[in-house]
């Protein structure tokens, strides 16, 4: 059991990054694309949910369930950010700049648990959230050389990072006692509804535009791919595994989706993009590192207590 994990980790890793490339082929609108991936993903998981022998589904409590809802709703938030920074025609980056900026969620984290939750940073985080912020920051540049409202996209792309920080962190505290069917299927489930509250907010499609056939192969693979295969993998993963060592893990996306990009779009990022994406990677893998080694002391402590 112990190596499982972690090869769960990887075969995840390499689910996700193919997500950005079903939605850059997409003709649909960000929040359309991000409804149907969550809505297929949760008609798939239901019947196994529901059938579930060990009944995890119907076990759960009220305040299991609202807490979940929530994290369907940071979900929804994450998708709805990042799919944005690839889809919204004034502002959207390259698949490079926008999986980098992601990824980044460690490096605010740190941040803020020196300065909000006062736990000291050691000097191997504080060099890796400085090389991460310059990254991040000569990411930004770059792009805005390239397209003036290119920030906009970066901006959205970190904040849906920031998003997906907490839910991984969220995860990580339900899955120590929730069935991983159960789980998922409440939280994709979740974030449907408030996807669907989205896309009527802010008046997006609710069908698939273009080639309706393509379209919904295109969500399916969504679907199954990188939201079954990466991100229930990931939340398996997180019963056995820290979110700071998870989160480590998600390094290996922007690289992946970068190489794919390079293959199947023919977006070869620029030697600026190239440097702060190095850099930013760096600082990500350095600041998670600590994190991780941080919470190993603090359980060997309580431990020891």
């Amino acid at each position: 059991m112990a190596a499982r994990p972690y090869l769960g980790i990887a075969l995840a890793v390499v689910s996700v990054s193919t997500a950005s490339i079903f939605i850059s082929w997409s003709a649909s609108p960000f929040v359309t694309i991000a409804l149907y991936r969550l809505a297929l993903a949760s008609l798939i998981l239901a019947p196994f949910a529901l059938l579930d022998p060990k009944r995890g589904l119907w076990n759960l409590t009220r305040k299991d369930v609202a807490g979940m809802i929530g994290v369907g709703a940071i979900l929804a938030t994450h998708f709805t950010l990042w799919i944005g920074s690839l889809k919204i025609e004034p502002v959207q980056v390259s698949v490079a700049s926008s999986v980098i900026l992601v990824t980044s969620h460690p490096l605010l984290v740190g941040v803020l648990s020196h300065f909000v939750l006062r736990e000291r940073l050691t000097a191997r985080m504080a060099i890796g959230i400085g090389l991460g912020f310059s990254g991040v920051v000569l990411i930004a540049i770059a792009d805005s050389t390239v397209k003036t409202a290119s920030g906009i996209g970066d901006l959205l792309a970190f904040l849906g990072g920031i998003a997906a920080g907490f839910y991984l962190l969220a995860g990580r505290r339900f899955r120590q006692r929730i069935p991983l069917l159960a789980y998922a299927f409440v939280v994709y489930a979740s974030a449907t509804g408030v996807l669907f509250a989205y896309a009527v907010v802010l008046r997006e499609s609710l069908v698939p535009l273009g080639d309706v056939g393509q379209e919904m192969a295109l969500f399916l693979a969504l679907a199954v791919i990188p939201q079954i295969g990466g991100h229930t993998l990931y939340n398996w993963t997180l019963r056995w595994v820290s979110a700071p060592v998870v989160s480590l893990s998600l390094v290996g996306e922007p690289i992946g989706s970068s190489l794919l990009a390079w293959v199947l779009l023919h977006q070869t990022p620029g030697v600026a993009v190239g440097l702060g994406g190095a850099l930013a990677l760096l600082g990500i893998y350095l600041t998670a590192v600590g994190q991780g080694n941080r919470m190993k002391e603090a359980i060997a402590i309580r431990d020891v207590e």
